[in-house]
């Protein structure tokens, strides 16, 4: 394992991205729990790929959740229903993962929900670069629909306790300490327990950061 500054962390993930030799876009997952840091880390790793000159397109699993009114057959707090009800994973595959493939003709989606109207998106097509890179954060993306999609596979792990404060601190403007709590404890740390024990996404990801000190990250790089 190996410690040190985020620029480090941060210089570590492009090297491994520029480490990758495809004919199409490379495909970057940063997985983990709700709250772990993944969206932060993604950003920071866009700005960073984009000075070493690479056209990034940046997207997360947050465009392609369906609609709130489909999102809740089990109950708002079911663990379950937060693993299998909440993403349009076929729609993800299909406008945004597969076009940028090996097999892909380069002409992609990066959304179809707006989470601010709770309303579906059809943006127009773009297409992509050969050597663009697609920097993804979200939660379950080493699911096994997902898998294979990806040439770089990284997972942020964070302990449940820090993970539940910063989703107080995320949220406090439109939820209660008890309202987050709640959601945290009942619906989104079970279905990461779920997650972990049925896929073991930590044995899939190239590289593991710890991100319990998000200035004094910890990291493991694995070869496939």
């Amino acid at each position: 394992m190996d410690q040190g500054t985020r620029d480090e962390l941060l210089g570590c993930l492009a090297d491994a991205v520029g480490s990758i030799a495809v004919k199409h876009p490379t495909r970057v997952a940063v997985d983990g729990p709700p709250a772990a840091g993944k969206t932060t880390l993604a950003d920071e790793l866009a700005v960073v790929l984009r000075e070493r000159g690479r056209d990034v397109i940046r997207a997360t699993i947050d465009g392609f959740l369906f609609p709130r009114a489909q999102r809740y057959p089990r109950g708002e707090y079911s663990a379950e229903g937060c693993y299998f009800d909440a993403h349009d994973r076929e729609a993800l595959n299909h406008v945004l993962l597969d076009p940028l493939g090996p097999d892909g003709d380069r002409r992609f989606r990066p959304a179809v929900y707006d989470g601010i109207t709770d309303t579906a998106l059809s943006p127009r097509m773009t297409t992509a670069a050969t050597d663009a890179v697609l920097v993804f954060d979200g939660v379950f993306l080493m699911r096994p629909e997902l898998i294979d999609r990806w040439e770089l596979r990284v997972f942020v792990s964070t302990t449940p306790e820090k993970i539940v404060d910063r989703a107080v601190v995320r949220e406090r403007r439109v939820s209660s300490r008890a309202e987050v709590e709640r959601r945290w404890r009942e619906r989104y740390l079970p279905s990461q327990e779920f997650y972990l024990a049925m896929v073991r996404p930590t044995d899939h990801a190239d590289i593991v950061v710890h991100n319990d000190e998000p200035q004094q990250p910890a990291w493991t790089v694995r070869t496939r």
